[in-house]
């Protein structure tokens, strides 16, 4: 654990000047979010955690909404350090105050959900749907929280949903097995192991309604994997 965490901010630390500099000249946020993936691979490196992938033929050529299921700190890291397309998180305000990680959302264009204000997360989740539309796809943790037990938490949470009918793109599940080994929810300890990442085909939303897109999404997240 310890390891892990120091090299994990020294990535950080050594890399914030430049990320910083480069996302002022490019205001894409393209480069500052390859930087953030090479963090993620650093991290799994440190922490004796190897990803192994599965579907990458699935990712569509547009911009998309990808969902998958959520039960440890190392899915984070897993999706950005092995999903190889340039995408935004949707993440929640807290996350912001940390230092210099929330800086570095800031500058790589992450998209900050206020739970705590609809209005303002309403705005947001607008916000999303727009730059869906313009090109930029974005990664949804549809269940809202980590799970405790590794099983999904079901039914999901609308917004995600609303935002890929919104915008018109079709949604990409993701299913992660092996994370919650890894460190489990509220667990501060971290174990060596492998994970696995498999990407399904996408699952069209338009001229559909939610409740089938949101049922299809959660039959297609498969967590029976055995790596």
């Amino acid at each position: 654990m310890v390891s892990t965490t120091l090299g994990s901010y020294l990535y950080m630390i050594i890399m914030i000047i430049p990320h910083t500099i480069v996302s002022m000249i490019t205001h894409s946020g393209n480069l500052p979010h390859i930087d953030a993936r090479y963090w993620a691979r650093w991290t799994l490196f440190c922490a004796n955690v190897h990803v192994k992938v599965q579907g990458e033929e699935n990712i569509p050529n547009g911009p998309a909404i990808y969902m998958s299921n959520h039960s440890s700190h190392f899915d984070v890291f897993s999706i950005l350090g092995y999903l190889n397309i340039q995408f935004r998180w949707t993440v929640k305000k807290e996350l912001y105050r940390i230092p210099i990680l929330g800086l570095a959302m800031r500058r790589a264009g992450y998209i900050m959900i206020d739970r705590s204000d609809h209005e303002k997360a309403m705005e947001s989740m607008k916000k999303a749907s727009e730059n869906i539309r313009s090109g930029t796809s974005v990664v949804i943790f549809p269940e809202g929280t980590r799970s405790s037990d590794g099983n999904i938490n079901y039914p999901f949470k609308k917004g995600g949903f609303h935002m890929a009918m919104d915008a018109g793109v079709p949604i990409v599940p993701i299913s992660i097995s092996g994370s919650t080994d890894i460190m489990p929810k509220h667990s501060k300890k971290i174990y060596p192991g492998t994970i696995t990442m498999v990407i399904s085909r996408p699952v069209e939303t338009q001229g559909r309604d939610l409740i089938s897109v949101m049922e299809e999404v959660y039959k297609s997240i498969d967590l029976s994997y055995n790596p």
